[in-house]
């Protein structure tokens, strides 16, 4: 029998580290912790920092950093304007006679670190406001060297592309993410199983890889940061989901309906040998993804099998053979703050830094809690210390958190797809929580009076529905 998993102890927030350290009154405390980036700052220190200059450009550590995290502080396209006015004061770009030979060695940092910011944040050029501050600073620029207008256009153009290739996400499959509640267990004639579609839990556990890569594709580094902005901070203080996140929360709701959908898949077949096989099947697909690296699959299917509807069903798993199962169970204990799949996870990451093949390079995180490890570090540091400076220390531990992540989303899935699998884990019926139970005790009838009850319940309730 499989035991039920406790979300209350997913996380442990102490395990994040000590608090930072006091700040003095100065720019910053300690060491630098980049080349000439200070621990804690002014915003506008912060912002001069990411100027560009004849000679200085910033670390790509540093732009990254500090491009993630601003959006606390000040919205990207303000950021963009205040950049941009910089570049025109301090190199003299408002003049009427510009110097050529000053102007050629700083257009192509200039050129360089906007080509960072709409590579790695192209939602933030959504708004023409900001496209016309690119356009009036390159302009500037643009009469000192010919190279540097088509250079502009390419860039546009790569943005542009970028934008398009975003805005085609997963929305158009959420509509297949809601739970439904069928009166009774649909007519064997109309109901396809999953082991009619897939009966081979290597390819299954590819295709879940496939769906993952692509899902993860669509989620940019800023939505880590905007999930935990409050739309009102007077009214609450816990992490909301706002309209800058949605392909995240598309993400989170994947999984949710990957595990319903193992728990559906479980209780569905009317003979106990059958859900036995369907069981056993789904420990194969769930160890491969364990091989793959794919930690996020893995994770949906023991909690799928580890639901109520699920876990009850033990005439069923006594048919199991559940050695394996355990052994899954046990990568995923949520004990020691989850200590034994940190350890598959670092071990999965080495792997992809020192891979040979595409397939050893995959590294798809147990999702929810990347959320919560970040969520817990956002409200275990404080975004300012007393003096009102910027805590930069917290802000490179959360780049660090959502760069390696980035990194991970980037790899190339080196399975074929099977579109026809694909369709099926993203279109399948599901479900609700009440429909699952109605077929558990179907399955296998209510042990004590409590499960009559609810059984007798949910008979009038889902029966009575039109």
């Amino acid at each position: 029998m499989p035991r039920t998993l406790s979300t209350s102890d997913m996380v442990t927030p102490g395990s994040l580290g000590p608090s930072p350290t006091e700040p003095t009154d100065g720019e910053q405390i300690g060491q630098p912790l980049l080349d000439g980036a200070p621990s804690s700052a002014s915003l506008d220190t912060l912002i001069q920092h990411l100027v560009p200059t004849t000679d200085y450009y910033p670390e790509k550590a540093y732009i990254f950093t500090f491009l993630l995290s601003s959006r606390l502080f000040i919205e990207p396209r303000e950021l963009l304007a205040r950049v941009c006015h910089l570049c025109i004061e301090q190199q003299q770009l408002d003049q009427p006679v510009l110097d050529k030979a000053r102007v050629r060695k700083f257009g192509p940092k200039l050129l360089q670190l906007l080509a960072e910011w709409t590579e790695t944040f192209p939602r933030d050029f959504q708004e023409e406001s900001t496209i016309g501050h690119l356009k009036d600073v390159m302009g500037r620029i643009a009469p000192c060297d010919e190279t540097y207008r088509k250079r502009m256009q390419q860039l546009l153009q790569a943005l542009h592309q970028k934008l398009a290739a975003q805005g085609q996400g997963p929305e158009d499959l959420l509509g297949a993410d809601k739970p439904i509640s069928y009166r009774t267990k649909p007519p064997a004639s109309i109901h396809r199983e999953l082991l009619g579609v897939c009966s081979d839990p290597y390819t299954l556990a590819q295709q879940l890889t496939h769906v993952e890569l692509e899902r993860l594709r669509h989620i940019g580094p800023e939505e880590f940061v905007q999930a935990f902005v409050n739309k009102d901070p007077l009214a609450s203080t816990k992490p909301c989901f706002s309209d800058k996140t949605n392909n995240l929360e598309a993400y989170v709701k994947w999984f949710n309906r990957l595990c319903y959908l193992v728990a559906t898949e479980i209780c569905m077949p009317a003979k106990k040998k059958q859900r036995a096989q369907v069981v056993e099947f789904f420990i194969d697909v769930a160890r491969e993804c364990f091989n793959i690296g794919n930690f996020n699959s893995l994770m949906a299917i023991i909690s799928g099998m580890n639901m109520s509807p699920v876990s009850r069903l033990k005439k069923t798993w006594a048919k199991v053979k559940t050695a394996k199962f355990f052994i899954l169970e046990h990568q995923m204990d949520p004990t020691g703050n989850f200590c034994n799949y940190r350890t598959a996870l670092r071990g999965a990451a080495h792997r992809s830094l020192t891979a040979h093949s595409s397939r050893e390079k995959i590294v798809i995180p147990f999702f929810s809690l990347l959320i919560k490890d970040i969520y817990f570090l956002n409200e275990g540091c404080a975004n300012r210390l007393p003096n009102g400076h910027v805590n930069f220390e917290k802000f490179l531990e959360l780049a660090k958190q959502v760069g390696e992540f980035i990194t991970w989303k980037q790899v190339e899935c080196p399975f074929e797809q099977d579109p026809s699998i694909t369709h099926y884990l993203h279109t399948a019926p599901i479900f609700s929580e009440d429909g699952l139970y109605l077929a558990s005790y179907e399955s296998e009838s209510p042990e004590n009076q409590t499960e009559k009850e609810r059984w007798k319940s949910l008979r009038s309730s889902i029966l009575g529905k039109t």
